[in-house]
């Protein structure tokens, strides 16, 4: 399933909220692809998305929830990525980062 959380985090000027799956990174590509999101948008284990792009996606079947409930869904499905291997991505790339 395809989730979304609120878009809740500042930044250059925008709030952004967090698109993920909570079954595996195919179906989370497959569905951002589908709905027009940038790959760049993608930071490891989710996407950021900015928040005048949040209702298109909850119309094409993304299901809103809470901020912790996304990211027990993907701790539940084995797809979070620790703490230090965010670090170590978001130091290997020249793009913001995520919450």
């Amino acid at each position: 399933m395809i989730l979304i959380d609120q878009a809740r985090w500042w930044y250059r000027d925008r709030r952004w909220c967090h698109l993920i799956s909570d079954s595996d990174l195919e179906e989370l590509h497959a569905f951002a692809s589908a709905n027009g999101i940038p790959e760049r948008g993608f930071q490891g284990d989710h996407y950021d998305i900015p928040e005048e792009y949040r209702e298109k996606l909850i119309a094409a079947g993304a299901a809103e929830v809470p901020s912790v409930e996304l990211v027990r869904r993907l701790r539940a499905a084995g797809l979070r990525l620790s703490p230090a291997e965010r670090r170590r991505r978001a130091a290997a790339s020249d793009h913001r980062p995520s919450g």
